[in-house]
């Protein structure tokens, strides 16, 4: 008899898959179950099926991995932030590694035989300094949508937010005025700088916002909740030395910018540095920083990274430096950096399926892959940064 949705059956998963989910082979069907561990004997109910491909839900753990721990959040496996909670750190690590690896692999057909070296976080709870919380006023809820669904699942403490920002949460809930939210889909950004500040933004809120002070890499960088800075404190300085480690040269590109993370210390390392964002408020900061630093060899680009692309006329490029939202640049994007030839592109990505397409263009188009590096930015979830080094054949 076919299987068919709200079927029960037992598996054990083999190994975490591309967006956490742990993988498992049973009467015929390959099977992707959230939540699990590699090694977990399980009873799953199937939630979505497609010819010999699943989705399930975890009914029972029949016989838990020895790679499984009991998760210590009230909310975890509702709300939707959380997803390798019931994994240990190393195997948390181990599978970051695996899932980038199976998207090179299967996405642009790279098979990397060397090593992938993964940093590790010091704190695998309470680092987060920046997210994102839901509000919905006909409920008057706050905080993470839950999982597969536009649900909020009101929290009211979070465990992987840095301390002030766990505070500051549960200041915004007592203090919210809920006759100024009349959209259920409202969001309020929030951010805590390591000068103990916080800040917060939405459109529905009359509070100020709050400039905030993180330092990294030996500079020291303004900011607020309206422009993007990096949301694990603690590895800043991994990151910019992974990306910009060995670099130098007379010109630089900084593409999607921000408020100069990168900005600042390429200009360092290089003679000249063009840095693109498209964000007024980040580039406003972005311009600050450079002056407080006194580095006045950075020509700042407030336009998107497409638009600077199709009119830049720039030779003699020594290295490329992207780090995109999480949903990546524009395919002409990957193609026009290719065609301007930089000697080196030192490629950042939160998303590894997006990596993978765009590194699948550049090897493609005469770029070698020098080193691949692992950072767990998130801890606790499926989310990883990995950072790519490329050189010009």
């Amino acid at each position: 008899m076919a299987n068919k949705i709200g079927d029960q059956l037992e598996l054990t998963v083999e190994r975490i898959v591309p967006n956490g989910f742990g993988i498992g082979f049973v009467e015929g069907l390959t099977v992707f179950t959230p939540l699990t561990a590699p090694g977990d004997r399980a009873r799953v109910r199937l939630t979505q099926l497609k010819k010999r491909i699943a989705f399930a839900e975890v009914v029972e753990v029949l016989e838990p991995s020895p790679l499984r721990v009991e998760p210590p959040c009230r909310y975890f496996g509702v709300c939707g932030g959380c997803d390798f909670q019931q994994l240990t750190y190393e195997a948390q690590l181990e599978a970051k590694v695996g899932i980038v690896r199976d998207c090179l692999k299967r996405i642009a057909q790279i098979d990397w035989a060397d090593e992938i070296p993964i940093i590790g976080s010091p704190h695998e709870y309470g680092y987060r300094s920046r997210a994102q919380w839901h509000a919905d006023p006909r409920t008057k809820t706050l905080g993470y949508l839950k999982r597969n669904s536009h649900e909020i699942v009101d929290i009211k403490t979070c465990l992987i937010l840095a301390p002030e920002l766990d505070t500051e949460l549960q200041r915004v809930r007592e203090a919210i005025p809920w006759e100024n939210f009349w959209d259920d889909k409202s969001r309020i950004e929030a951010a805590a700088g390591d000068d103990g500040r916080v800040s917060i933004y939405s459109p529905e809120l009359n509070e100020p916002v709050t400039e905030i002070v993180s330092s990294a890499a030996g500079e020291r960088f303004s900011y607020s909740a309206q422009a993007f800075f990096q949301g694990n404190r603690h590895m800043v300085d991994k990151l910019v030395d992974a990306a910009l480690s060995g670099t130098t040269g007379r010109t630089a590109l900084d593409l999607y910018s921000g408020v100069g993370l990168f900005a600042l210390p390429l200009a360092r390392r290089f003679a000249n540095v063009v840095a693109v964002e498209e964000n007024a408020f980040a580039v406003a900061f972005a311009e600050k920083n450079a002056a407080e630093a006194e580095v006045k060899n950075i020509r700042f680009e407030s336009t998107s990274v497409k638009k600077y692309l199709q009119t830049a006329h720039i030779d003699g490029l020594d290295l490329v430096l992207l780090d995109p939202p999480r949903s990546g640049p524009e395919r002409e994007t990957i193609r026009k950096i290719a065609q301007i030839r930089p000697r080196e592109i030192s490629y950042v990505s939160c998303e590894p399926s997006i990596l993978a397409r765009d590194l699948k263009e550049l090897t493609g188009r005469g770029y070698s892959i020098k080193s691949i590096t692992v950072l767990d930015l998130f801890p606790q979830t499926h989310h990883v940064e990995t950072v790519v080094r490329l050189a010009a054949a």
